[in-house]
């Protein structure tokens, strides 16, 4: 089980890491777009949610806001997240954005080691955010986006766990980031088309962006459903610790950003607070609940 969940932030960090080569073309709001819409796309195929079956429940108004607003939330952290890689460190901006999950996991609990693990996060936040001060107008801005899209990621949390006690977790899912690539198409992809239209008539351009939003949203989600029906939440919130690390190996043999030694004590802390806590984004589901991870980071 916990080489499904390596294999899982490999394809999840490896996404990220191709979307940044798209970043030559497109701005990382467009990646991002892009993401959205592969994963969109991918999941409508394989679960058609328009076919009634027997486990399901039947798709209201309701049910559709609720999936779409679920959507524009995991949209929304993407985007900031792609905003925040093409500033800082891979690994520095996944390890910011486990201060939304914590601090979930935090406010949801009275325990004093959760109150811990949030302090320990916001010290390995301001090691993180401190080793981008030489970074002057690229390193703070990206911290910025990186806690966007911390707290984004807190929403997505929560709006998660209202599709998840509705079922269909899944379906909901694969209409929320359809539904959310439709209306925020005109935001995220107008800027790209007024400076050159013609970069999307490029095959490439297409192929990475159907990349990217299997490797970072599809196959993960899979994966960590095949995890949790074998695995105790306890044991999955200290493989959940290994999503800091995973991201800065992957940063640093694919992107070649190797962490100073700020931003690696800042993501240590980091991890230990995910495993004290014993709770977080990925182990605040259950079997068959909706995932709280990037994805997205």
């Amino acid at each position: 089980m916990p080489a499904l969940f390596v294999v899982g932030g490999l394809c999840q960090y490896l996404g990220a890491a191709i979307g940044i080569f798209l970043f030559d073309v497109l701005d990382p709001a467009a990646v991002a777009w892009l993401r959205a819409l592969g994963a969109g796309v991918v999941l409508l195929l394989w679960r058609r949610p328009w076919v009634r079956r027997t486990d399901s429940r039947p798709w209201t108004g309701r049910k559709v806001m609720i999936a779409t607003l679920f959507g524009l939330a995991t949209v929304g952290m993407n985007v900031m997240f792609y905003e925040a890689i093409d500033r800082i460190p891979l690994g520095a901006a996944v390890a910011i954005e486990f201060l939304g999950p914590v601090t979930v996991a935090a406010f949801g609990s009275r325990r004093l080691r959760d109150m811990l693990a949030l302090a320990l996060v916001v010290v390995g936040v301001l090691a993180i955010a401190g080793s981008q001060l030489g970074g002057g107008s690229v390193g703070l801005p990206g911290v910025g986006f990186a806690l966007a899209s911390a707290a984004l990621w807190a929403a997505y949390i929560l709006l998660g766990k209202r599709v998840a006690d509705a079922g269909d977790g899944i379906d909901d899912l694969a209409v929320g980031m359809a539904g959310a690539s439709v209306i925020l198409a005109p935001i995220l992809v107008t800027p790209v088309i007024v400076h050159d239209a013609s970069v999307f008539g490029e095959p490439r351009v297409w192929i990475l962006g159907l990349g990217v939003g299997l490797m970072s949203s599809v196959i993960p989600y899979v994966l960590d459903q095949l995890v949790l029906t074998r695995i105790g939440r306890a044991r999955f919130a200290l493989l959940l610790a290994l999503l800091p690390t995973t991201a800065t190996v992957v940063g640093a043999v694919v992107l070649t950003q190797l962490p100073t030694l700020a931003e690696g004590l800042g993501i240590v802390a980091v991890v230990a607070a995910v495993v004290l806590g014993g709770s977080g984004a990925r182990a605040a589901t259950v079997p068959n609940e909706a995932p709280t991870d990037v994805p997205p980071p």
